[in-house]
């Protein structure tokens, strides 16, 4: 059997293992700990399962872009989909990430990685540590006294969402009378959240920044070679 066929069941029996883990893992620790599973494959749709989701307010279904700001899980996706020159797992271990509503949270990441290299699924903790509120569902959580707080949101927030408030995030001031050194910052920003992982994002970006699309693959090219440079020194 050639790699490119066996590739689809060692994904599957690698999710399979997953979903079990998180499922343990859920049932373990207490509700201020947020476990995702993330089919990398599938990324405007990719939280495959997820534990305590009020952390973050995302359901099954959400979308890899509506996690945490300041994720290093993301770079981590993104470096492991341009280098695929080991099948080792990666891991990002307790980091500082901000929920949607500026919470400060815990976070690790690991990236897994087929027998070719290709990052297809992520598992993510994310602990919310932010003080009294915090210790208290804890306390609760261990004596069986607390249930699962309410969701943070209603709905999951759309697409169209997700990438207009990355490309806000990263344009503060507006795009009238931006440099090329400031869209290349801008374009580093969206890369960081993620946006161009995900169908369109480049296309977003380019007519937000009043660019070609050519001209953010450009940009992107720019970023990697500076960081390649970085590592290097």
């Amino acid at each position: 059997m050639k790699l490119s066929e066996a590739l689809p069941a060692e994904r599957k029996l690698i999710l399979d293992v997953l979903h079990s883990t998180l499922k343990m893992l859920s049932n373990a620790v207490g509700h201020h700990i947020e476990i995702v599973l993330h089919d990398l494959t599938n990324p405007e749709r990719s939280i495959l399962a997820i534990a305590n989701g009020h952390v973050t307010g995302r359901k099954v279904g959400g979308s890899v872009l509506g996690g945490p700001s300041q994720d290093l899980g993301v770079t981590a996706v993104r470096r492991a989909m341009e280098n695929r020159s080991s099948a080792e797992p990666v891991v990002v271990e307790n980091y500082p990430t901000l929920a949607p509503d500026g919470r400060p949270l815990r976070s690790s990441t690991v990236v897994y990685r087929d027998s070719s290299g290709q990052p297809f699924a992520s598992l993510c903790i994310n602990a919310d540590l932010s003080g009294v509120a915090a210790a208290h569902t804890i306390l609760g959580g261990l004596l069986g006294l607390e249930r699962a707080p309410r969701s943070l949101v209603d709905e999951p927030r759309d697409m169209e969402q997700l990438m207009a408030q990355i490309i806000q995030g990263a344009c503060p001031g507006g795009v009238v009378g931006m440099r090329k050194p400031q869209k290349l910052e801008a374009v580093r920003q969206m890369q960081d959240r993620g946006i161009f992982i995900v169908k369109g994002g480049i296309e977003k970006a380019a007519s937000a920044l009043g660019v070609t699309r050519y001209t953010i693959y450009n940009y992107l090219e720019q970023i990697r070679v500076s960081e390649n440079a970085d590592e290097q020194e």
